[in-house]
């Protein structure tokens, strides 16, 4: 970086033989995070919802903008330090520089611009999917879901109740498994919206269609125990876990399998790529016994349709 904050704009250095990988993300209040958040709770969120894009481009994260729109009575200093203290714990864990932004009056709401790094034409994007490819993710799903409803309801039957709450808060961005992806991975993606409706990106930008197998999805226990009848459901189309959810061909198969089995890569493999089937609905669900599973909703939809 060779100018931050304090003038006009940044000016920022890149390295020889790097792209520049940028991402933005608006989080407004009452719908991105519960009104009773507190401060650092909502600054933590912000800014790992907006690395975990750098993760599914496998990008290294440098520098970030946030403009922030305070209502009057959050405008005090004890509410922009405990903000501060969240935003800073995150920005050092990955070394990020807040390099500018903006503030005004009005409803609370966080845009956040990312820019990182990565080696050129390494880039992981959403439309290298073939037919044949192994669908895998990383972690487990649900957990976002789950965290959400014990935050707005405030009660509920789970033993770590604590852990789901650090999942919607501080998801943890898969920046680490992105990096080592880069090379290996046909297509990726972060799960913000659910599964279903971010591996259809993929396989709309890829034009394929997918199948995940329900009982080969990675979901914990605590989230098995706050409901039962919901945990799949949540898995699928709940989001918020942004986790990576990414393709690779037979070739890449050994690989990623080793590493998963050395403890290098936490990732579960949850269906296959096959021939595209549907323009519109291109993800399917099936049982252990191969008998496919209707999915009330595909997942989260920005305006509500």
């Amino acid at each position: 970086m060779a100018l931050g904050i304090g003038d006009d704009a940044a000016l920022l250095n890149v390295r020889p033989g790097q792209q520049l990988v940028m991402a933005s993300d608006t989080l407004v209040s009452s719908i991105h995070f519960p009104e009773s958040a507190t401060p650092r709770q909502i600054a933590t969120r912000a800014l790992c919802v907006n690395l975990s894009d750098m993760a599914a481009m496998g990008a290294e994260p440098r520098w970030f903008t946030l403009a922030l729109t305070l209502p009057r009575d959050k405008a005090k200093a004890e509410w922009l330090a405990e903000f501060s203290v969240g935003l800073g714990h995150i920005a050092n864990q990955y070394n990020l520089a807040l390099v500018g932004g903006d503030t005004t009056s009005g409803p609370l709401t966080l845009t956040l611009t990312l820019v990182g790094e990565v080696p050129v034409d390494k880039a992981l994007t959403r439309g290298g999917a073939s037919i044949g490819d192994s669908v895998f993710v990383t972690g487990t799903l649900g957990d976002g879901a789950a965290g959400l409803k014990i935050a707005s309801n405030k009660n509920s039957n789970c033993i770590d109740s604590d852990r789901l709450l650090q999942r919607f808060y501080s998801p943890q961005p898969q920046i680490q498994a992105g990096l080592k992806l880069r090379s290996i991975a046909s297509a990726c993606i972060d799960i913000s919206d659910g599964l279903l409706a971010d591996l259809g990106h993929i396989c709309k930008a890829s034009d394929v269609s997918a199948v995940i197998k329900a009982e080969q999805l990675p979901i914990a226990a605590d989230v098995q125990q706050l409901s039962a009848l919901d945990a799949l459901q949540w898995a699928l189309s709940g989001g918020d876990d942004y986790q990576l959810c990414f393709t690779v061909a037979t070739g890449q198969l050994p690989t990623v399998e080793g590493w998963i089995e050395k403890g290098e890569l936490d990732a579960s493999r949850i269906g296959f790529i096959e021939a595209a089937r549907d323009s519109i609905n291109r993800v399917s669900v099936v049982d252990k016994n191969n008998l496919p599973l209707t999915i009330e909703k595909p997942g989260y939809n920005h305006f509500g349709r």
